[in-house]
């Protein structure tokens, strides 16, 4: 889900489509996804509190361990910000959110341009930040398994 909001969200800012029917369909796939994520990513954090994953290997240096427990606080901590600043921003834009089109979510913040603009630099900043952690993520997994061989992924099955 992550890469068909990334992707149409960034077709939607740097290629953004001629047919304002499809620019729209867009902007409801991004934003309905947005919406599903949060819910999905809400599911994730309690179950992992009632489950946490095993240790990582006793070997693994102090540094990893607290780079690792960085990046999925920052990640969970995006994928729940990330949905409401966007859902927010629509909002402020002056227009209401219908998930896929069916199910209309209330409005909480009337049109306000200014605020919009804030926000819309908020969920950019944030957009660029979970890339970044998403490419550190999957570094991470190229070193454990290439680089360490320590069978971490092992771990995660």
């Amino acid at each position: 889900m992550l890469l068909v909001i990334i992707g149409a969200g960034l077709w939607i800012s740097y290629f953004p489509p001629a047919d304002q029917a499809f620019k729209m369909r867009l902007y409801n796939v991004h934003e309905s996804f947005g919406v599903i994520v949060f819910f999905l990513a809400l599911a994730r954090i309690a179950y992992r509190r009632r489950h946490p994953p095993p240790p990582l290997p006793p070997d693994t240096p102090r540094l990893i361990h607290l780079c690792a427990h960085a990046t999925h606080v920052a990640l969970y901590a995006l994928l729940l910000l990330m949905p409401v600043i966007g859902f927010l921003s629509t909002n402020a834009w002056g227009f209401p959110l219908s998930l896929f089109g069916v199910l209309p979510l209330p409005s909480p913040i009337g049109k306000d341009e200014a605020l919009a603009q804030w926000l819309k630099l908020f969920h950019w900043g944030g957009a660029i930040t979970i890339i970044l952690l998403i490419c550190g993520h999957l570094g991470g997994v190229v070193y454990h398994t290439f680089i360490r061989r320590d069978g971490l992924l092992k771990r995660m099955t």
